[in-house]
């Protein structure tokens, strides 16, 4: 009997964890995560050199009259228009933000806390509509209020989502409206010369 407990005193039990590989493992996948991010910062700043002649923002101007409507919600990002994957991130237009819209006859007023402003003159504005996408969000269909307008040389669609969805279609009716008021106005203008 002896002999059974000097052999079972003598045997060891293996290491179950070998620390150092571990830690090894754990480092390597912290900096190969750093890698990840590190380079996806650098794909968005390379992305804003590639869009850097797009002008600056325009401001709101000292007359933009009354409000016609607001609205509280999101901002989700620009694309260029027509395609709902080419993000610009140039001048701001690619944070995402807490949003206050105010379309005025003036044109579009994009405040948005913690993310440059911008506006969006009435002869600019091109079109409104409910969509369901845009780079890096996508929602059910008609989800998204997108707005179509012209920068520079540039048509760029920003999508915008209310707080209260049931709002958005009065958006788009509206715009659509100051558009065609707009096009219907300098057409006779210009028939008129």
């Amino acid at each position: 009997m002896t002999s059974l407990l000097e052999l079972a005193a003598e045997k060891e039990s293996a290491d179950v964890t070998d620390w150092a590989a571990r830690a090894g493992w754990v480092v390597g996948l912290l900096l190969f995560i750093a890698l990840v991010y590190w380079l996806m910062r650098e794909g968005w700043k390379w992305r804003g050199t590639l869009q850097s002649d797009l002008p600056a923002l325009p401001v709101v101007p000292d007359d933009a009259g009354p409000a016609k409507l607001e609205l509280s919600g999101r901002y989700h990002g620009s694309t260029s228009a027509g395609q709902w994957l080419d993000r610009i991130v140039a001048h701001g237009l690619g944070t995402r933000s807490r949003v206050e819209l105010t379309l005025t006859d003036a044109g579009l007023d994009v405040v948005r806390p913690g993310a440059a402003d911008f506006f969006v003159p009435v002869a600019q504005l091109r079109e409104a509509r409910l969509d369901k996408g845009i780079a890096g969000k996508v929602l059910a269909e008609g989800g998204l209020l997108i707005v179509t307008w012209e920068h520079g040389e540039k048509l760029i669609d920003s999508g915008f989502r209310s707080d209260h969805a049931a709002e958005q279609a009065e958006w788009v009716e509206a715009i659509n409206n100051m558009i065609n008021t707009k096009s219907t106005n300098s057409t006779t203008e210009g028939t008129a010369r």
